[in-house]
C-alpha cells in the first residue's frame, strides 16, 4: 500500500482514494498509478502510519516540499491533513495541498482555509478546471451543487488566509485558457496549465 512516493524532488502523500469529483481527464484514477507508484489503497492509513511512512521517506534524502496528492481528494481526511501539516511545520518543512477545491463542502463544520493556515500549510494548488460553472460541471461531474462557486471561494479564502495559491487547468478544447488565466490574475493567484495526458503517454503529476 503506497502512502508516500517521490517525484520531481518532492515527497507526495496518498491518504485516500475518495473524491467528490469524477473528472473525465483524471488519468490517475483510470490508471491507479502516478509516477509509477500504485496508489490504490486497500484501506485508508491511520495518522501514525502516515507519519511513520513519512519519516522513512525522508531517510532517502531531503525534499523540496511534502505534497498532499494521491488518487483522491486529501480534504476528505482533513483531520489527518491538519495533523501532518503541523508535524511538518514544527520541523520547518514546506507543505502543499493539491485539491479539487471542494474541501469546504466536504467539511462544512470547519473553516477549512483558516484551519489549514493555522496548521501551517504553505501552498495550495487548486483545480479551477474551467472558466465557468457549465464547463466545470461537464468535466468534473461533482457530487455537490454550486461546486464551481465553492472552488473559487475556497481559493480566495486560502489566499486571504496567507496561503500561496495557484489555480490549475488542463489543456482541453472545452476550456478557455485565457479566461481562466484572467480569473487567477484577478484573484492574485498563480496559474498553471497542465497538458492533457492520455493512457499511452508519460504521466504528468502535480
Amino acid at each position: 500500500m503506497t502512502i508516500t512516493y517521490r517525484a520531481k524532488g518532492n515527497i507526495y502523500l496518498n491518504l485516500t482514494n475518495r473524491c467528490p469529483c469524477d473528472c473525465v481527464f483524471c488519468i490517475g484514477r483510470r490508471r491507479g498509478t502516478v509516477f509509477g507508484s500504485d496508489l490504490r489503497l486497500e484501506s485508508e492509513p491511520a495518522l501514525d502510519e502516515i507519519l511513520h511512512d513519512l519519516e522513512l521517506a525522508f531517510l532517502d534524502g531531503p525534499a523540496a516540499e511534502v505534497v498532499f496528492a494521491g488518487l483522491g481528494e486529501p480534504a476528505m481526511r482533513l483531520d489527518e491533513v491538519l495533523a501532518v501539516v503541523e508535524w511538518l511545520r514544527l520541523r520547518r518543512l514546506r507543505s502543499r495541498l493539491v485539491t479539487c477545491g471542494l474541501g469546504q463542502l466536504v467539511n462544512p463544520e470547519t473553516n477549512v482555509a483558516s484551519a489549514l493556515a493555522a496548521a501551517g500549510l504553505d501552498a495550495a494548488s487548486v483545480s479551477l478546471v474551467a472558466h465557468n460553472a457549465a464547463v466545470y460541471n461537464q468535466l468534473c461531474r461533482p457530487v455537490f451543487g454550486k461546486a464551481y462557486r465553492a472552488v473559487l471561494a475556497f481559493a480566495e479564502n486560502c489566499r486571504e488566509a496567507g496561503i500561496e495559491v495557484e489555480l490549475m487547468v488542463v489543456e482541453l478544447p472545452e476550456v478557455d485558457i485565457e479566461a481562466c488565466r484572467s480569473i487567477a490574475a484577478r484573484m492574485g493567484a498563480g496559474f498553471r496549465v497542465r497538458p492533457l495526458v492520455t493512457s499511452d503517454e508519460p504521466e504528468v503529476g502535480n
